[in-house]
């Protein structure tokens, strides 16, 4: 008799150790950290003990990931507070950058806006970008994280820029979903923003920007 004929058996007869109950006290396996031999009910015991820990620690991690999805949560609510009530686009920009820089702690931003310009504002903002650019910003479904940036993008960010490791382009659409410009995240730290992130919150941070945006143009 083989192994799965063993196997098929028992699976088949499931009342097999009600009718042979003291024969689960002779059974001896081998125990799973070890040399010596264990009753069968003791090796039960330890899988129970080991799926346990293995719960346990699923569900840690899933309380953390939980824990700092309600935090990026509540930066994403100040924020929104910090842009309703800005009178111009220039007090919006400076309530962005601030909230950013020490709320979400992003050292360096970029922004580059091609749609229209509020109020004449001459700030880098409004800088002429090229059509390459634009392009590329248009092509992005989503927002796009990793090591290295477009070369365009790079130089918003002037002399630091050689010292930048991870990047977070997140592209700016108007209510028609024409993309209107670009908002690039960058650190010294090349784990910040890597290519596998999720970017749930970037996109709701790059919605916000649009339309905190719109109410200027």
């Amino acid at each position: 008799m083989k192994a799965e004929d063993v196997v098929r058996y028992l699976q088949d007869h499931p009342a097999f150790f009600e009718d042979y109950a003291e024969l689960l006290a002779q059974i001896y396996i081998p125990h799973p950290h070890g040399g010596r031999a264990i009753p069968i009910a003791e090796r039960q015991i330890l899988t129970l003990r080991e799926k346990s820990r293995m719960l346990e620690g699923k569900l840690a991690e899933l309380i953390q990931f939980g824990e700092e999805n309600d935090a990026i949560g509540e930066r994403m609510h100040r924020l929104c507070l910090a842009l309703l009530p800005a009178g111009d686009a220039q007090a919006m920009l400076q309530a962005l950058y601030y909230n950013l820089r020490e709320d979400f702690a992003v050292p360096h931003t970029a922004l580059r806006i091609w749609h229209a310009n509020p109020g004449g504002l001459a700030g880098p903002e409004f800088a002429p970008v090229s059509e390459q650019l634009r392009q590329y910003a248009g092509g992005l479904e989503h927002p796009l994280c990793g090591a290295d940036a477009n070369p365009e993008v790079l130089s918003w960010f002037g002399d630091t820029g050689a010292q930048l490791r991870s990047f977070a382009c997140i592209p700016l659409r108007d209510a028609g979903r024409q993309c209107c410009g670009m908002l690039a995240l960058a650190s010294e730290d090349p784990t910040r923003f890597y290519a596998e992130m999720g970017t749930l919150y970037l996109q709701r941070l790059g919605d916000l920007l649009s339309a905190a945006l719109e109410r200027h143009w």
